[in-house]
C-alpha cells in the first residue's frame, strides 16, 4: 500500500479545518441569539404571554383533507388538491370576530398560516402565481387579520412553510425526491422565490413573530437560514423567530405531545390541534373537553411554556361551532384566573406538589392548580416560608390551613395541610393562591436526624 502523498493529507486537513469551523461558527451564531443583551428584552412578552391561538387556513378546507400531506402522500393527485382552488370563497370571513374571539379565549396572540407547504399563498404575492387572488376570495386576507388583532392589542404572528411542493423548482416538487436537488440554478430560483416572500411579508405586515416549519428537509447551509433571520430583524429587529429555521429560532416548539420534562430552552411553546386536524375536517369529531385542554394548558405554564391551541376554519372564513365552544370555555376559566396565568414564572420542581403550580413574578405568591376534585385537604412539601394568606383565586375564598410534623429542632419544614371546601371548587380546574411571607423559599435535601437530645 502506498504512503498518502502530501497533497492528499494536505486535502483532508482542509476538509477538517472547515467542516469543523462551519460546526463551530453555527454553535457560536445560536450563542449569539442566547447571550444577546436584548435577547431576554424582547422575548418578555411571549414569555408573559402563556397562550397563543394557532389558525390553519387555506385550500385544504374545502374539501375537509390533510393540508399539503395529502398529495405529497398520495392520496389524492396533485393536479386535484389544487383544484380545491374554486371552492375557496372566504365569503363570511370576519377578522375583527376571530379577533373578539381570541381575545375573549385569555390568548395574547395569534398565528396564522400565511403559506403552508402546498405553496397557496394568503396575500397578493408579487413571487408565483399560487395565492388567494387566483381564488373566489380574490383578495389578500392577512392584512386585515393583522388589523383586526392590532384592535384587540394581540400580537401577531405568521406562519411560513420553508419547503413548496407546488414549485416547480423546488427538488422535493410533488414528492419527487431528490429532484434538481444538486441543480444550482433552479435552487437559486427557489431561494429568490422564498426570500422574496418572506421580505414581502416583513414590510407589509411587521409580524411580531414568525413561525417557520419544515426545515426538516434541508440544512441551515442551503435554506440561507442565517441570512434569513438576518434580512428579517434588519427591518424589523422585534420580531421573534420559532425554533425550525434550524439553529437560528428563539424558542422551540414541541408539537401535539405534552413534554413529560420541561425543555431545556428558556422560551418554548407546545403547538397543538382542539381534535386530530390541524385544519378544518368536518369529518374529525375527536374534539378534547374543555377540562383536558385547560389541564394540558396549566402543564405547559407549570414548566414555564406556552400553549399554541389550533382552531381550523372552514373555506368561508367561518369557525366550527365545537371551536367556538372550546375557545369560550377556556375564556370563562383563564378569565377566573387570570393572576395565576399571565406574567407567572415556572413553578415548583417535582415532589412538593401534586400537581401544576406557578410562582409570581415577584416570588411571593405560589399558584397551585386542582386538576381533580379535592375530597380530602391537599399538601404542600418542603415550603419553608411563614404564609400571609390561603384564597381561592377568582373567588377570595380565605382557607384554613395547618402545619403538620415541624420539629422544633429540625430545619426539614412541616407538611402544610389546606382545607379546600367543595362546594367552592371550580367545574374544571381551581387555583389557590398562597401568598407567601418573604420570596419562595424551598427545602431540598434529604432531611435530618437527631445529633443530640
Amino acid at each position: 500500500m502506498k504512503p498518502y502523498s502530501r497533497q492528499f493529507k494536505r486535502t483532508i486537513l482542509i476538509f477538517l479545518i472547515l467542516t469543523i469551523g462551519a460546526h463551530v461558527t453555527q454553535i457560536f451564531a445560536q450563542e449569539a441569539i442566547v447571550k444577546d443583551g436584548s435577547y431576554h428584552k424582547k422575548m418578555k412578552w411571549f414569555k408573559d404571554a402563556k397562550l397563543g391561538i394557532f389558525i390553519h387556513w387555506g385550500i385544504y378546507a374545502v374539501n375537509g383533507i390533510d393540508e399539503s400531506w395529502s398529495f405529497y402522500n398520495e392520496y389524492l393527485a396533485h393536479e386535484d388538491y389544487l383544484r380545491q382552488i374554486e371552492g375557496f370563497t372566504a365569503a363570511k370571513y370576519e377578522p375583527d370576530y376571530w379577533a373578539s374571539l381570541i381575545k375573549k379565549s385569555g390568548a395574547r396572540y395569534a398565528v396564522l398560516t400565511a403559506k403552508h407547504h402546498d405553496g397557496f399563498a394568503l396575500w397578493d404575492s408579487d413571487f408565483g402565481d399560487l395565492n388567494v387572488t387566483k381564488s373566489p376570495a380574490k383578495h389578500d386576507l392577512i392584512e386585515p387579520f393583522v388589523t383586526a388583532l392590532g384592535k384587540k392589542k394581540l400580537k401577531v404572528g405568521l406562519y411560513y412553510s420553508l419547503p413548496d411542493w407546488s414549485y416547480e423548482d423546488y427538488p422535493n416538487f410533488t414528492r419527487n425526491k431528490k429532484r434538481y436537488e444538486n441543480d444550482s440554478v433552479r435552487w437559486n430560483n427557489f431561494l429568490n422565490y422564498y426570500h422574496g416572500q418572506l421580505k414581502e411579508l416583513n414590510r407589509r405586515y411587521r409580524p411580531d413573530l414568525w413561525w417557520f416549519d419544515g426545515d426538516w428537509e434541508f440544512g441551515d447551509v442551503k435554506w440561507k437560514a442565517a441570512e434569513v433571520r438576518g434580512f428579517l430583524l434588519e427591518e424589523n429587529p422585534e420580531a421573534i423567530l420559532n425554533s425550525r429555521l434550524r439553529q437560528y429560532g428563539d424558542y422551540a416548539t414541541p408539537e401535539q405531545g405534552v413534554p413529560i420534562v420541561r425543555p431545556k430552552k428558556d422560551y418554548w411553546e407546545l403547538c397543538m390541534t382542539m381534535n386530530n386536524s390541524w385544519g378544518y375536517q368536518g369529518n374529525d369529531k375527536a374534539y378534547k373537553t374543555p377540562n383536558q385542554i385547560i389541564r394540558i394548558f396549566v402543564d405547559c405554564i407549570s414548566m414555564g411554556g406556552n400553549l399554541l391551541l389550533d382552531i381550523g376554519p372552514k373555506a368561508d372564513g367561518t369557525i366550527p361551532d365545537e371551536q367556538i365552544h372550546i375557545l369560550s370555555e377556556l375564556g370563562r376559566w383563564t378569565g377566573k384566573h387570570q393572576e395565576a396565568i399571565f406574567g407567572t414564572r415556572r413553578g415548583l420542581p417535582p415532589g412538593h406538589f401534586n400537581g401544576p403550580t406557578t410562582i409570581s413574578s415577584d416570588g411571593q405568591v405560589l399558584y397551585l392548580f386542582l386538576t381533580q376534585k379535592a375530597i380530602h385537604p391537599i399538601v404542600i412539601k418542603g415550603l419553608k416560608n411563614q404564609i400571609n394568606r390561603i384564597r381561592i383565586v377568582g373567588d377570595g375564598t380565605k382557607l384554613s390551613h395547618q402545619v403538620v410534623g415541624k420539629m422544633y429542632w429540625s430545619e426539614v419544614p412541616g407538611l402544610l395541610y389546606i382545607d379546600v371546601p367543595e362546594e367552592k371548587q371550580d367545574p374544571e380546574v381551581t387555583v389557590i393562591a398562597i401568598q407567601l411571607k418573604g420570596k419562595i423559599d424551598l427545602y431540598r435535601e434529604d432531611g435530618q436526624v437527631i445529633e443530640s437530645n
